[in-house]
Order: structure tokens, then sequence, then C-alpha cells
């Protein structure tokens, strides 16, 4: 048995980077964070390669002294926090201090600063973990951190970065979320010598100097986002129990096909929270499709010490202490900001007419009770189950010209038959009424359907066996270069789940196959699910930990939908495929599909027999 030793600092450092610098877009975070911490309110961004073979940058703040800049480079060394008490209600960006020696032992790392006391600046150079003495540099006030030829001492991490297109929309992304949280700063992107941002800052009024952050914080939205958006949405604003949430949100006219538009920020950080995404879907559940996502731009506030930020090495994700609390605060204000009519909006504020069309309507839909006799043969030869049939003159239906000379089969049910029986109807476009010895079945048949779907794809999955059909005509649509570069850089993983997706530019996509058991109608909404789960998640999460939920997401766009007429030969076919399957009496979501109502429940409520 090997004996226990102290890790080489080299060595911690390293294995810290692939937590902390999971890829260029994390590094370039971090030193985005590190800069508004220090004051900075002009930030400019070089990127070469996607941000691999260079990422610099360089703000105006406050500087680094010279004594303290090789301490700069040391982990666990920094200046947000010095007692728990700090770490227990942060109110800074960082506080980890890992950042920094995290790059310094996996890229080539030279760290430059001037204080506004110094009349030069200094400047050290750190390789493979060892930081040199400083240097005399010429430097304005403020810091440049460059960072080169990432992950070069570490080969087998390297190979696990995208194309340098991925990489580089990964940073964009990255930049995009630290702007948003701070229009009173200017910011710069250059990407191989092109500027691709060119932000300039908004400063924050002073106290009693009016709505101007509103309106700051609105047009940095637009310029990122596109007036589009802006004028599309609704400003939100409320205070209540040392909560505060503010920014905009769109109106469902607004909505999108993939989640490419939701920023959700903490106490000025960009969060992925659990609760508050809950908080967002069930706000915009009955006025938005489910298939289109919402738009917004919203900042949450809150004490320090009610919100856990030291949660996960990337801080990307924060624990709050009461969180139903802010679930109920975060739902109810959005909900009650989208009911308000276009008319009673801030005046500040883009406005935008709320369509009619959101108001539900029912389709007029036959009853379909009367089906001939041989929709049910046809069913029964398809299905190879044949059973009983009687004929009958129902003296309930009189001779018209719509029946005359039509006799009406039903069958002869038997308790060893079909538990969920025979349709009967489909109601409202919704649900299927079926008869079974016991009385009355009522199907939710988009529920029940979306659950033999998902089934039917784990296993399909899980046996790899996950049949898919070319399209006689592929689906092109737009994309945001994030997802084209996940495309190209995640093939293997679509492949693996039935998709054949290809870029044909810069910005436009083309599903060419898909799984056999997805209609093909919901090519593009079904594959911009999987590509964002790709792009957020990546391959190996979506193909383990997030499965199964992709999975639900995919079996509800290949489930039949509501408000489409079914025959008698159809809803038949779904009934014996529930019987089928595993777990076919809850939905995905865990909702009943079929409820059971039977003749004496039904005599009581008719009062028979009294």
């Amino acid at each position: 048995m090997s004996a226990i030793r102290l890790l080489p600092d080299l060595l911690i450092n390293q294995i810290a980077a692939g937590e902390v610098i999971e890829r260029p877009a994390s590094a370039l975070k971090e030193l985005l964070e590190n800069s508004l911490d220090a004051g900075a309110t002009d930030i400019a961004v070089q990127l070469e390669g996607g941000g691999v073979k260079l990422l610099r940058v360089r703000d105006n703040g406050k500087g680094i002294a010279k004594d303290e800049l090789q301490l700069a480079l040391m982990r666990h060394a920094t200046s947000k926090i010095a007692s728990l008490d700090d770490l227990q209600q942060v109110a800074s960006m960082g506080f980890r201090g890992e950042a920094l020696a995290s790059m310094a032992a996996v890229a080539h790392l030279s760290l430059t600063s001037r204080t506004m006391h110094e009349t030069h600046g200094w400047k050290v150079d750190a390789l493979n973990g060892l930081v040199g003495e400083p240097v005399p540099a010429s430097h304005a006030p403020g810091t440049t951190v460059e960072m080169r030829d990432l992950y070069f001492n570490t080969p087998a991490r390297r190979k696990f970065l995208k194309s340098e297109a991925t990489e580089f929309a990964w940073c964009e992304e990255a930049f995009k979320r630290i702007a948003l949280s701070r229009p009173d700063v200017a910011f710069s992107l250059q990407h191989n010598g092109k500027i691709i941002w060119q932000l300039p800052s908004s400063p924050l009024p002073q106290a009693g100097e009016g709505p101007g952050e509103k309106v700051s914080a609105w047009q940095r939205i637009s310029a990122i986002l596109g007036e589009e958006f802006g004028h599309a949405a609704v400003t939100i604003e409320r205070q209540a129990a040392g909560l505060s949430l503010q920014g905009l949100a769109a109106l469902p006219a607004y909505s999108r096909s993939s989640r490419d538009a939701q920023y959700f920020f903490v106490n000025g950080r960009f969060v992925r929270d659990k609760v508050a995404s809950h908080a967002l879907r069930q706000a915009y559940q009955d006025i938005l499709h489910h298939q289109r996502h919402p738009a917004f731009v919203l900042f949450l506030e809150m004490p320090p010490q009610q919100v856990d930020v030291n949660v996960h090495p990337a801080k990307s994700e924060v624990r709050f202490r009461e969180s139903q609390g802010v679930h109920q605060f975060i739902f109810h204000t959005l909900q009650q900001a989208l009911a308000v009519p276009a008319s009673g909006q801030d005046a500040r504020a883009p406005t935008a007419q709320q369509p009619a069309s959101f108001i539900p309507t029912q389709q007029n839909m036959r009853l379909g009770v009367a089906e001939r006799e041989a929709a049910y043969r046809l069913w029964e030869m398809q299905t190879n189950n044949g059973v009983g049939w009687v004929e009958r003159s129902d003296t309930h239906h009189p001779s018209t010209p719509e029946n005359d000379g039509y006799r009406y089969a039903q069958p002869i049910l038997q308790e060893s038959e079909h538990p969920l029986g025979y349709a009967l109807a489909q109601l409202s476009g919704t649900y299927i009424l079926a008869q079974n010895t016991q009385g009355l079945i009522v199907v939710d048949m988009h529920a029940a359907h979306e659950r033999i779907v998902y089934e039917r794809l784990k296993t399909s999955l899980d046996t790899e066996q996950l049949a898919t059909q070319p399209l006689l005509i592929p689906v092109s649509f737009h994309a945001s270069a994030l997802e084209v570069a996940t495309v190209e850089a995640e093939q293997d993983a679509l492949n693996t789940l039935g998709f054949d997706i290809a870029p044909l530019s810069p910005n436009t996509l083309a599903v060419r196959a898909m799984p056999v058991m997805l209609k093909q109608s919901e090519a593009e909404a079904a594959a911009r699910d999987v590509i964002d789960e790709l792009g957020e998640f990546g391959a190996s999460r979506v193909l383990t930990e997030r499965r199964d939920e992709l999975l639900a997401t995919l079996a509800c766009h290949g489930a039949v939908r509501a408000n489409r007429i079914l025959s008698l030969m159809e809803m038949n076919a779904l009934l014996r495929e529930m019987e089928q399957t595993e777990r076919s009496g809850q939905c995905n979501h865990g909702r009943p599909t079929w409820f059971q109502l039977s003749m004496s429940e039904l005599d009581k409520m008719f009062m028979r027999g009294k």
C-alpha cells in the first residue's frame, strides 16, 4: 500500500483549475469579476483563438501594490474576506482566492498593475506555478491580466477544449452576463483583432436624482438583447420583506424557441437556480405555450446573509436560506407584472400590446360516438386483437339521413379484457372517454401519450437502438453563435440522441434526421431543446444525470397535441399502449393520466335509485 503524502502545490492548483477554470470562459468570468471588485469603470477584453491562445483583461480599477503582486497569484490569497462571518455575508463577486493561482498553474500568466499612488506599474510572470520577481512596467492605473496557451502543460485536459468558435461563443456569453449586471461600467470585447462589442457606460444616478438607474439598466439590456426585446417587455420593480426584484420581462408575444435570453442575477451575480427557475416558469405557465421560452433580465437583491454563494467553485449556484419565500416573491411579482395591461406600464419602460389571442378558446369538435363499424374492425385487424361484437338496432338513434343504413357495433366487455376498455368519444380535443366493465374512463390523451413516448425513448437509449428517420426536406432555422458552436462540438452526443444536425452557415442550422418517435413537425423545437441542454451542461451530464429530464422534454414534443381530432381506432390504440406501458398512470411530471368513474358513482350523481 502506498504511503500518504502531501501533494505538491503545482498539482494542487492544477486540480483546482479543473473546477475553477473549466474553459477560457471560466477564466474570463473570474477576471471580469476581479475587475469589478477593484472598482473598475472601464474594462477591455482581448481574445485570440477563442481565448485559448490569448485572454487579456485590462481595467482601470484601484490596482495592486508591488509588494502584493506575487501574493495575488498564490492559492487562497484574497482581499475579499478574512473570517467565517465575512464568508456568510459575501458582498463581493470573488472571495475564494483560487482563480489566479489556478490560471498560473495551467497557462502562461502575467500580471501587471499600478495603483494611483505609484509612478509606474509592476509586472510579474508565472509559469508552471512559479512566480517571478516584480519588474517595472509601463501601465496606467489599473490592472492587466494576460493568460496565454491555456492547459499547455496538461495536454489531457486541453483535449477537452472545443473548437475556437465554441470557446469564443462561451466567452462572449460570459462577457454579456457580466456586462448586463453593471451598466455603469464600460465594456469592450475583441476577438482575433476584431471588435465584437463596444458598450459605453451609463452612470448610475446619485441619491435623489430620479429613475436614472432604471433607464441605465434598460439601455444596457437593449444594447445586448436588442431593441425588439426592450419594446416587448414590461418593467419589473417590487420590494418586500428585504427583497427587491427589478428588471425587464418580455410579454408572451416575444417568446423564444430557446432559453438564450434568460438572465437572472442575485446581488449582481449571474446564477442558475432551481428555485428561481421554477418560479419564473410558473409565472409564465398560463400565458405561454409550453414549447416556447420566456425572455427576461431580472435582478434579485437581498441581504447577503440570506443567500449562500459558496456552493460551487464556479459560484454559478446559490442556496437561499428561505427558498420558499423567495420562490413566492418571484412568482407573484412576475405574475402581477405580466397581468398588467399595456396602458398600465411604466411610461419609461418599453410598451407592447398583449394580443387577444392569448385568451383561451375551445375548438368546436364532433362528438364522434357514431363511428362506423369499419373503424373498430380496422383497428382490431391492425392490432391482431379481435373481440366479440354484437350488432344491435339502436333505439336511441332514430333513422336520419346521416345514419340511415348503418348499424352501430359495440364490444362485448369481459372482466379478462382490457382494463381501460374501449373508446366512446373525444371531449374538447383533450380527453378520451372510454367504457370498461366498471363504468367510464376519462383519459388525458396528451399526458398519457407523453408517458408512452418517454418510456420508449428510455428503453431505446438504454439498448442503443434509438431509431432515427431522415427528413425528406431538412428543417433549417436561425441559431446563435453559441448554438452553432455547440452543434459542431457535440456531434457524437447528438447522434446518440438520434439527431443529425449540421451548420449551414454561421447562424443557420439544419435538422436532417431525428428520432422516429418524435413528430417531424416538432423538428426545430426538439433540436433546440437538445442543443440548449448540451450547451449548458455538456454531453457527459446530459447523457447521465440529466438524461431523463431531457427525454421527458423530447417526449412532450412527440406526444399527441390537444385539439387534434382522433378516430376511435387511434383512441383505442392509445388505450392499448397505455396498458402495456410501465407507470402509465402518471405523466412525466407526476400528474395522473386517467380517472375511473364507476357506474355506482355515476348513478349517485344522477340520483338513480332514490
